[in-house]
């Protein structure tokens, strides 16, 4: 990659050099016909824009001059910008590839984004064990096993273990557990399991399950139904009854499933089905997962888009966001078309290290995925935009309810939560005008040593100072929208007066505070509201923004409560074995069933140490010297 160009230091210091066409112009003569990747900057540095091209010069050529092509989205984009830079590549890929890396890290205001980028669940079927375990999988694929996906989320992938149990029998505990028990569980009762655990299934018999269950989600699902169906015949005619209604049962089940999933291609054995719909300067995409001629679910994500982006810009940013981190399939089938095909296909291609085809159909079975996708989209987004207005209007009541000069547009709620001091943790969540912003959410392990246990005002002393201190650090300017413009405090007058001396000494005075505590006989319903320098009030028990200050305080309280849990569960399942480098999940499982506890491993010898499998000399002789250290 090439040179790096943009104004000069003195220039971009005081903002002095020319804006708009007059600044995009100067750049023209040093560019040449490269590839590359080029952004646009404002007076502030900050970047408005990144953009690819063929050929650099012939692009920020047609920026440099006014033009009646122009959206008026790329007019006002023009007349912001103040500098820029530019990277040449060798292809045009190279540059697609780099642009969409660089939006997704520096989230430019002009570009479309895509907001939501979750990773999928898979299925595993393990391999590493006699009797393999079915199970949900995120994540790298270091477990041996056969991985099925991805699915759309976890429902779904919860949804599909189910049904495969009921079919296919097949066990979903960890091996701990199954290496524990001694009779069958309730899944084996209410017929999910076959109780290999205690032996109630031979080896070789749960290995036949394994293998149809297999078959099932490679979609060979109904050479698996002839098969159970000739299995229930010969259990009858050999007068086996009991057998013969256990196979009638997993062969309904199987049924289930398949009238479950709603869309069973029979063409399509494996694509992503992408629509997207546009509307009020909002879109909606929603992507189909189709594998193994199976519905694997869908998901709804909302890119940030103008009101004058076109379909196939929207598409194309969408796809190379999208898989920018997921294997793409052989097949993707699109709602609308994108305006590089085939530099968009080389892309993906190579990800995949394979061939992908993109694809907008016209009629048959693929036309009707497209169509149903589509439909999807449709109803999402008139339902996002009705939930979008009815949080406007509640942000507006909130405004006017607590005196506040506009309607906030990033609400910050906090909480705590401990047990008697223990475990204590901070908790924050987020709401704006699109509702909670869950990636924004934050835990706060509080650290204080000398906070007496259960000091809530210290913890929220510690939860605010440390907030606040990172912002004025990372974003002194309020430029980047994570400065709130309300807090939300669990607690009355003494609350309200702590934080506001914390938010008095950081020199954050001006952004509005309110505390939220119980009213008198602490019942929901009867809050009031603590203000600086104000009155406390409270709000008529049936207005909307009560409820609504009531939904966000149980928000805070949910995530803070569940955040509390998390850290008391690792807390309780941590061992001393966990200090000992070189000791990770699969040795400590090995060492507590070899030993039975932690403290017993302490107290071993260093023969019997070695004796553990997966055990070095090495290593045995470095956690026997832990425990007998002096």
């Amino acid at each position: 990659m090439g040179h790096n160009n943009h104004l000069s230091a003195e220039q971009e210091a005081f903002g002095t050099g020319p804006k708009g066409y007059a600044c995009i112009a100067a750049y023209v003569k040093q560019l040449d016909a490269s590839p590359g990747v080029y952004r646009m900057l404002d007076e502030q540095a900050r970047v408005l824009y990144v953009g690819k091209a063929r050929n650099l010069k012939a692009r920020v050529t047609s920026y440099s001059r006014p033009s009646n092509q122009h959206s008026a989205r790329i007019t006002r984009m023009i007349r912001e910008t103040a500098s820029m830079m530019f990277l040449t590549t060798k292809t045009e890929t190279e540059a697609l590839l780099l642009e969409q890396n660089l939006i997704k890290q520096l989230k430019p205001k002009y570009n479309v984004l895509l907001r939501d980028d979750k990773s999928f669940p898979n299925i595993l079927v393990g391999r590493e064990h006699s009797f393999p375990q079915i199970k949900k999988h995120r994540g790298a694929k270091k477990e041996k096993g056969d991985y099925y996906g991805p699915f759309a989320s976890a429902g779904a992938v919860n949804r599909t273990i189910n049904q495969l149990q009921k079919v296919f029998l097949l066990r979903n505990c960890s091996d701990a557990t199954f290496d524990s028990r001694t009779r069958p569980c309730l899944l084996y009762q209410i017929k999910r399991c076959s109780a290999p655990c205690v032996g109630y299934v031979s080896e070789d018999e749960y290995a036949g399950l394994v293998k149809d269950a297999d078959r099932f989600l490679q979609g060979k699902t109904t050479a698996v139904q002839a098969q159970l169906a000739d299995e229930m015949r010969a259990a009858s005619e050999a007068m086996e009854f009991e057998r013969a209604a256990a196979l009638r049962d997993r062969i309904r089940a199987m049924t289930q499933v398949q009238s479950a999933q709603g869309i069973n291609p029979q063409g399509v054995a494996e694509a992503d089905v992408i629509a997207l719909h546009q509307g009020g300067g909002q879109a909606c995409v929603q992507v189909f997962f189709i594998r193994a001629n199976q519905n694997w679910g869908n998901r709804d994500y909302y890119p940030r888009v103008g009101e004058d982006v076109d379909a196939s810009e929207v598409m194309q940013a969408f796809l190379l966001q999208f898989y920018g981190d997921k294997e793409p399939p052989r097949l993707v089938l699109l709602s609308h078309g994108v305006d590089d095909e085939d530099l968009v296909c080389e892309a993906l291609a190579q990800k995949a290290g394979r061939k992908v085809e993109l694809a907008v159909p016209q009629r048959g079975e693929k036309a009707e995925l497209v169509s149903h996708a589509l439909r999807n989209a449709r109803e999402s987004l008139a339902r996002k935009m009705s939930e979008t207005a009815t949080q406007a209007k509640l942000l507006r009541g909130l405004a006017e309810a607590f005196d506040l000069a506009e309607p906030p547009g990033r609400v910050e709620v906090y909480d705590n939560s401990h047990i008697q001091g223990q475990y204590a943790v901070g908790a924050m969540v987020v709401a704006g005008p699109e509702g909670f912003e869950k990636g924004q959410y934050r835990k706060f392990n509080i650290r204080g040593e000398e906070l007496t246990p259960g000091d809530d005002f210290g913890m929220m002393k510690e939860v605010l100072t440390r907030r606040f201190k990172r912002l004025l650090k990372e974003d002194p300017d309020r430029q980047s929208g994570t400065w709130p413009d309300l807090l939300l405090i669990d607690g009355g007058a003494g609350q309200v007066s702590a934080v506001h001396e914390i938010m008095s000494e950081l020199g954050v005075e001006d952004i509005a505070m309110i505390g939220v505590a119980k009213g008198i006989d602490r019942d929901a319903g009867k809050e009031e509201f603590h203000r600086t320098g104000k009155r406390p009030m409270a709000l008529r028990h049936n207005d909307p923004v009560l409820y609504f200050v009531q939904r966000l305080r149980d928000e805070a309280h949910r995530f803070a409560i569940g955040t509390h849990r998390a850290k008391r569960a690792k807390a309780v399942g941590a061992t001393p074995l966990d200090e000992i480098a070189g000791v990770g999940a699969a040795r400590k499982r090995a060492l507590l069933a070899h030993f039975g506890s932690a403290k017993a491993v302490g107290r071993a010898n260093l023969a019997d140490l070695k004796a553990v499998d997966g055990i070095s000399e090495s290593l045995a002789q470095k956690i026997y010297d832990h425990f007998h250290e002096g």
